[in-house]
């Protein structure tokens, strides 16, 4: 790419951003009610995991996306990490994933004591491919005793956890049916997600169980946070038990009755979260509006934006542009940084990671692709 043709989209983002000053990838906006609620909080003296903003968040948050139930959680790994228990990964089971998503989904897999099956995306969403999958799972399992057993290793496939990537919904109905097909437990990551629907459905209420996250980055934002949502009232009791350092409820004794976690998200964040709430349906407006914007001005030019597919609709989380070949996605990423806006590649591979290397894996040819070309320019609400 000439320089001239990088100095253009630089001039640009920041003529959009109206700023000489550095611009960051995705800063949260703190311009509703935050302050107030943290106050009321703060006097409240109920500033951990018990309080009145916490409860407020869960129902507002399960109403807003849809679900019977959300379990507020200290982050959206931890979300994703019982989310998983609760789906019944075990020591030694196998979950199916993507290659190209943020570690923490294949942390949280890890932390089950389980083992991620990678399977190829789709080039146009960038999350987990209904194909890759079923070719997969025809291939190499059987079902046996209502299980998912993996012929190769000989162990039960437990869970999938597709990921919607950078807030595009993936084909999660034909996911779904999938897996349903296999006897294997739907576990959506939903981290990047808020505000995104397929089909008119909320992202994170196709599976069993889906997680969300409140990173700093993210659409809204506690500076931390996630939330487990469910339909199934057991296992939302049990969501909230087992994040709660599994305590029986009493007035002073101290008795628990499995091994629990200390997951359960402040009184504190979750003040902010509700005031975040509040503007949620201001921001995703404003990132439309943003993604408009970036869309006509590539439209006449060699590189595409990535836009929402058919029967989707995205929040836009973080914007993302298709260069020619790695070559120049790293002479933009290098061009962009050193002039103070902020660029970002996609995600290394999971495969490609010390860790996961040894994993099994289908043919990942797109998400090889899509890894050698994705960059995110920045993407922040504007004001």
């Amino acid at each position: 790419m000439e320089r001239c043709s990088m100095q253009k989209i630089v001039d640009f983002i920041r003529e959009t951003f109206n700023t000489k000053e550095f611009i960051p990838l995705h800063e949260p906006r703190f311009i509703g009610n935050e302050k107030q609620y943290l106050n009321e909080c703060i006097d409240s003296t109920f500033v951990s995991s018990v309080g009145k903003y916490v409860d407020i968040f869960e129902k507002e948050f399960a109403a807003y996306v849809g679900s019977k139930y959300a379990i507020a959680t200290v982050n959206g790994t931890s979300a994703l990490h019982i989310s998983l228990l609760l789906a019944g990964v075990k020591q030694e089971d196998e979950v199916i994933t993507q290659p190209l998503t943020f570690i923490a989904t294949c942390n949280a897999i890890n932390y089950c004591g389980a083992t991620p099956v990678f399977v190829d995306v789709d080039l146009n969403t960038m999350g987990l491919s209904p194909e890759s999958l079923q070719t997969f799972l025809e291939n190499t399992c059987k079902v046996q005793e209502n299980r998912c057993i993996n012929k190769t290793t000989g162990k039960t496939i437990k869970a999938c956890v597709p990921m919607h990537t950078f807030g595009h919904p993936c084909r999660i109905d034909e996911i779904q049916i999938i897996c349903d097909q296999w006897h294997i437990v739907l576990v959506e990551d939903a981290a990047e997600s808020l505000g995104s629907y397929y089909r008119e459905k909320h992202t994170g209420t196709f599976g069993k169980l889906g997680a969300f996250s409140f990173n700093g980055n993210k659409i809204i934002t506690s500076g931390g946070g996630g939330v487990i949502v469910t339909d199934d009232a057991d296992l939302a009791a049990q969501a909230k038990h087992i994040t709660t350092t599994a305590k029986i409820p009493h007035k002073w004794e101290y008795v628990h009755d499995e091994i629990g976690y200390n997951y359960r998200l402040p009184n504190l964040n979750a003040a902010l979260l509700v005031a975040q709430l509040e503007k949620l349906e201001t921001f995703l407006e404003n990132k439309r509006e943003l993604a408009r914007i970036y869309e006509n001005f590539f439209s006449d030019k060699p590189i595409s934006f990535v836009k929402e597919v058919e029967n989707s609709h995205s929040n836009y989380w973080l914007q993302s542009i298709l260069l020619p070949d790695r070559d120049q996605r790293d002479k933009f990423l290098a061009f962009s940084n050193e002039n103070g806006v902020m660029t970002r590649p996609i995600w290394t591979l999971m495969t490609r990671l010390e860790m996961f290397k040894q994993c099994q894996t289908t043919n990942l040819s797109n998400a090889i692709w899509l890894e050698d070309r994705i960059v995110n320019i920045p993407s922040s609400v504007r004001i």
